[in-house]
Order: C-alpha cells, then sequence, then structure tokens
C-alpha cells in the first residue's frame, strides 16, 4: 500500500507539474498569439480621415506580398476581409492584408469616395492615405514593394482603380469588383450617371484620365482583373467594359480578347498586350447582383464566406486574382 501510495504521489506530482509548465508557457510574455485583425494608427497624415487594420499570418517571412483590399458601402474591414476570403488565402499562401475602413463621417453608407475630386488625386484625400498604409506595411513587414496589389468591391473597387491610376509605381496589379473606371463620375458628370449608365468615352479618352494622374509616367502600369454580376443593377455591367478599355489602352493593347472561354461557367476573358503579357482580364458572372462572388467551402480553390454584398456563386474572385497575381 505505501508503494502504490508513493508511486501515485509522483504521477500527480509530475502531471502537477506538467500542467504549471503549460501555463507558464502560455503566460510567458512575448508568446506569439494567433493572428488576429489589428488596428493600426499613426500611419502617416493621412488626410482622407481613414482608418487602417491590418492582418498578418503568424511567423510571415519578411519579402512577403501585401495585398490592399477595400470594402464596400455599409461594410468594414473586418466583415469583408473575413467574407471575401482574403485573410483566409493569407494564411493558406503565406501573405499580409491591409482593409482601409471608412468613417462614417466622411461617408454616410460608409463607401469610400471614388467620385470626390479630392480623395482621388495624387498626395490628397482617401487616396493619399491608403497610399500611406502601404507604405507603413511594407515597412513593418519588410514586405516586398514590387509585389503589392489593390482590390475592392463596389466604391472600394472604384477607389482601388483610383490607387491604379494615382499611385500605379506602388501597384503590381488590381483587382476590382463591381467597380467603375478611374474618373468614371467626372466624365459622366454624376456618380449615379456613371453607376446607373455609363460614361461615354473612348478607349483612349479613358487611357487619358488615367494617364493625367500620374503626369510623365512612363510605367509600368498596373494589370487588372475584374469581375462583374451580369443582374448587377446597382453598377451596370457596362463599367466592367470601360474598365477593360481603359486598362487595355494603358498598356498598349487593343479591346479585342486574346483568350475568351469560361471559368466555374462563366464567362472569362483575357486581353494581352504586344509582348503577349495578360494585361487585363474580365469575369462576367452570368446572373450575379451586385456583390462580391465566394465560394464557401474546404477545397484548393474555394474561399469567402456568404453574406451581404458577398454572394456565393461557386467562384471565389479572391482565388482567381491571387492565382492571376502568382500569390498561390
Amino acid at each position: 500500500m505505501t508503494q502504490t501510495r508513493a508511486a501515485s504521489q509522483r504521477v500527480l506530482l509530475g502531471a502537477t507539474l506538467l500542467v504549471a509548465a503549460l501555463i507558464a508557457a502560455f503566460l510567458t510574455p512575448g508568446r506569439a498569439a494567433a493572428a488576429s485583425l489589428q488596428e493600426v494608427t499613426g500611419f502617416g497624415a493621412n488626410p482622407g480621415a481613414l482608418r487602417m487594420f491590418r492582418y498578418v499570418p503568424d511567423g510571415l517571412p519578411a519579402g512577403r506580398p501585401v495585398v490592399v483590399a477595400l470594402h464596400g458601402c455599409t461594410q468594414n474591414a473586418s466583415g469583408y476581409g473575413t467574407g471575401s476570403g482574403w485573410i483566409q488565402l493569407a494564411d493558406r499562401w503565406g501573405f499580409s492584408v491591409v482593409l482601409p475602413q471608412q468613417q462614417s463621417a466622411n461617408n454616410a453608407s460608409s463607401c469610400f469616395n471614388w467620385f470626390q475630386s479630392g480623395d482621388i488625386a495624387r498626395g490628397q484625400g482617401e487616396a493619399a492615405s491608403v497610399a500611406q498604409m502601404a507604405d507603413r506595411q511594407l515597412a513593418d513587414t519588410s514586405g516586398d514593394a514590387s509585389r503589392v496589389y489593390v482590390t475592392g468591391l463596389s466604391a472600394g473597387g472604384g477607389m482601388a482603380a483610383v490607387m491604379m491610376a494615382a499611385y500605379p509605381e506602388k501597384f503590381a496589379a488590381g483587382g476590382i469588383v463591381a467597380g467603375l473606371p478611374y474618373g468614371c463620375a467626372q466624365a459622366a458628370g454624376s456618380p449615379y450617371v456613371c453607376m446607373y449608365v455609363g460614361a461615354t468615352q473612348t478607349p483612349k479618352q479613358w487611357g487619358d484620365r488615367v494617364r493625367a494622374a500620374r503626369p510623365g509616367y512612363a510605367g509600368p502600369w498596373p494589370t487588372l482583373v475584374a469581375f462583374q454580376g451580369t443582374a448587377d443593377y446597382t453598377v451596370k455591367p457596362v463599367n466592367m467594359t470601360d474598365l477593360m478599355r481603359q486598362w487595355t489602352d494603358v498598356h498598349g493593347a487593343d479591346q479585342v480578347a486574346d483568350v475568351s472561354d469560361s471559368v466555374a461557367g462563366y464567362p472569362h476573358q483575357v486581353f494581352r498586350d504586344a509582348g503577349g503579357r495578360a494585361v487585363v482580364e474580365t469575369y462576367s458572372v452570368t446572373g450575379m447582383g451586385h456583390g462580391q462572388p465566394v465560394d464557401p467551402g474546404s477545397g484548393s480553390e474555394q474561399c469567402g464566406s456568404a453574406g451581404a454584398y458577398l454572394l456565393d456563386v461557386n467562384l471565389c474572385a479572391a482565388y482567381r486574382m491571387g492565382r492571376a497575381w502568382g500569390l498561390g
């Protein structure tokens, strides 16, 4: 009995020490916690009065890409980052995500002001704030400055086009979902005419608006991947056609697709420049309304979660963009 009791005490003592060691390990200051969305302040002059959030996967090495993802109207950074699939892909492929957030004081519907002249010019307003966020993220994560990408939905897509035009040297590519070409509100005379009707411009006129945003800049220009629902009555599909016209012209390409096929059952086109490089890709999502295409699930091509303006159409736009950009 004595030997049995002694053995039991040794087992109990060992278990107690093991639990104590585990508790101490988890309470040790500086121990890495699971990655989560964090707000960053003091990232620059912030003339557009935006908020900066970011997601950095645990153990992310230096030299990794950065994706700037801009939410749509009525959305916020956290919901869009998760719902669109970008945070999921950041963990899967190893890159960091910057998630700018609009404030209601700037826009009552939390839309980025893609249509305001003071917010879409280089060095001004919201465009300058987003550029400062990208710079801060590169510095803090020792990211790859040659692999920074910008994307967004709706008003966020319009602001993504702004960043591609006003800061082309910062972004290797852009991904625009249900968005607008750069300068569309000014060309149409109103943001609502742009959204519901479109603006009458030639490809050269569209391209000239981009070139005027960064005078004297000779390239390289960001490439574009665009997604648009054919049943979108908030941002009419003509806007994706105009985005294609704008950015093919900027790249010196024609407006005739070099590839016309289907992806996940949806029409997909690729436009190449004279050197054969894909400079514009478009996805026309048949029957989809206004929102971001997602494909919830654990499959290799799946990402995102369904919700308001996050539409399960068995195609994840973030995945398609990431593959086009060489992220995964």
